[in-house]
């Protein structure tokens, strides 16, 4: 393989590059550098991850004149946050000498913000089509001097409905330009798109890899669209996790769900194109210093995120298509982290999904909402692979509101402090109405004590009942299952309590439900159910 020098990168950008451990360029950018330095136009097909971002990038800022006070490269992306990132990559590869201008414009900022940066010289401009076209009709940004325009995530800008505001700023450029189109699918819009805009393109095609179950384990669930809220509440007890990205299709689903979910008590939070900037940099900001367990986001607003320590990814709703299936699970799983990635289907979605199954070639690890494989395999949940807990963390997030006890409510019974009764206990207010759960002191006295790996109400340790007394212990059973169990010759002490997914060895490994070890690993505690 080819070292950046080979492609004639400037050294001094390599340099930056080994500071980064950046030694080798990835396949796309080695087909791609040399045929933009050499100045012809690009069409190439690549996935998010693949390196695209440097492959462009790269020769554009060794072709920038300082000199000239003009902009001279543009490049066009769907969202605020792959313009950002674009943005933090090229500042990460400028010295200060280099005397190079680079500007994000996006929606979300403040006008007159971006007005003041923008009276001073920009050579590069890195933007979402909405707002750059708001500045064009202000004349407050000219593309006459622009020598340079790629347009990233083409499919995504076309599906998100910028086509007609693309063509407008097309029009605004010079003919006579360099032009790359970068798109993860090929679609014949972007076909048309490409030959109205390009000139004897050098196609570039760079196959995605296939996904491996290396570190990424993948389940589907069967449900139906009225119980798939339930069936997601029910999976996230059971699956406890440490990071989760829940992904919708439509913002308004998207808010929905963060609604039902924030009600019951969950750390969780939405982003989606209706929040301003200001408010998706703080969302952001909370999930990566884990202070949010969960964040329901949709495709295009999540495009582009690199969060350390994500667990679990849920589709809540089957993606659209492969790449969107790649783009989801790939959030997880990352450096070398086991990652568990499980899709909702409903019975409208299977067709959908078995085109997503063929696309990558493989099945995917199904599961009845009983818990069990449905093609009778091994009963192997999270909890035999040792919990997917980030390694040496004490605790789990813990946002403002979140909750102090098990949103299953009364799955595990009433009270474990010395009830005598059970029953069916709501999610909302499970820690008044279980009164002892979360303390080891027993006797019925309401505390808070999570145990290592555990956190607000996904690991909280339940109370000990006082000895003779386990009207409060659930029987084992499985996923939605565990009726109370009452004392010998004692009448059963409530009905049927609310659903729960961790019954005693259904889905997994254990007795009735998941409990912390001091590794971050789960065991059941029926052993502990005669002490």
């Amino acid at each position: 393989m080819t070292d950046f020098t080979g492609l004639g990168v400037s050294e001094g950008r390599v340099e930056i590059l080994k500071a980064m451990g950046i030694v080798k360029p990835t396949p796309v950018q080695e087909e791609t550098i040399p045929v933009v330095k050499a100045g012809h136009d690009v069409i190439s097909q690549a996935q998010t991850g693949t390196g695209k971002t440097l492959a462009f990038v790269l020769p554009m800022l060794d072709k920038i004149r300082t000199d000239v006070p003009q902009v001279q490269g543009l490049i066009l992306t769907p969202t605020r946050e792959l313009a950002i990132q674009i943005t933090g990559e090229i500042k990460k590869l400028l010295k200060r000498e280099d005397g190079i201008k680079v500007l994000a414009v996006y929606g979300g900022q403040d006008v007159e913000a971006q007005l003041h940066k923008l009276k001073g010289d920009m050579h590069l401009i890195v933007a979402t089509p909405g707002r750059l076209l708001d500045h064009l009709r202000r004349e407050t940004i000219s593309l006459d001097g622009v020598k340079m325009l790629v347009l990233d995530e083409a499919d995504q800008m076309l599906h998100m409905g910028f086509l007609k505001e693309v063509e407008e700023i097309l029009r605004q450029t010079p003919y006579k330009k360099q032009a790359m189109l970068f798109s993860a699918t090929m679609p014949p819009v972007i076909r048309e798109l490409a030959g109205r805009i390009l000139r004897n393109p050098q196609h570039i095609t760079v196959k995605a890899e296939r996904i491996t179950v290396k570190d990424i384990r993948q389940w589907v669930v069967e449900t139906t669209d009225r119980n798939k809220q339930t069936t997601l509440v029910q999976l996230l007890e059971e699956t406890q996790p440490y990071l989760s990205i829940i992904f919708c299709r439509t913002k308004r689903r998207a808010n929905t769900l963060n609604v039902a979910l924030q009600e019951m008590g969950y750390a969780s939070d939405e982003l989606h194109g209706d929040l301003s900037q200001a408010k998706r940099e703080q969302v952001m900001k909370r999930f990566r210093d884990a202070k949010l367990q969960l964040l329901v986001a949709t495709d295009v607003a999540a495009r582009g995120l690199d969060v350390e320590g994500v667990t679990h990814v849920f589709n809540y709703d089957v993606p659209l298509d492969v790449e969107s299936y790649i783009h989801r699970i790939g959030r997880t799983g990352r450096a070398g982290e086991k990652g568990l990635a499980i899709t909702l289907i409903a019975p409208k979605d299977r067709r959908e999904f078995g085109d997503i199954e063929n696309g990558i070639q493989m099945a995917m690890e199904r599961r009845s909402p009983e818990g069990a494989p449905l093609d009778g395999g091994s009963l192997q949940g999270p909890r035999s692979s040792g919990g997917y807990g980030r390694p040496g963390s004490e605790h789990r997030p813990r946002g403002e509101g979140a909750r102090t006890s098990s949103a299953r409510g009364g799955s595990r019974g009433g009270s474990a402090g010395g009830g005598g009764s059970s029953g069916r206990q709501g999610r909302r207010g499970a820690s008044e109405a279980q009164a002892g759960r979360g303390s080891r002191s027993g006797g019925g006295a309401k505390g808070e004590r999570f145990e290592r790996g555990g956190g607000p109400g996904y690991g909280a340790a339940k109370a000990k009942a006082p000895r003779g007394d386990r009207s409060a212990e659930p029987k084992s059973g499985g996923f939605g299952s565990g009726r109370a169990a009452s004392p010998k010759g004692g009448q059963k002490s409530g009905p049927r309590s609310a659903p729960g997914f961790g019954g005693g060895g259904k889905f997994g490994a254990g007795g009735s439900g998941p409990k912390r070890g001091p590794t971050g690993g789960r065991g059941g505690r029926g052993a502990q159910r005669g002490r």
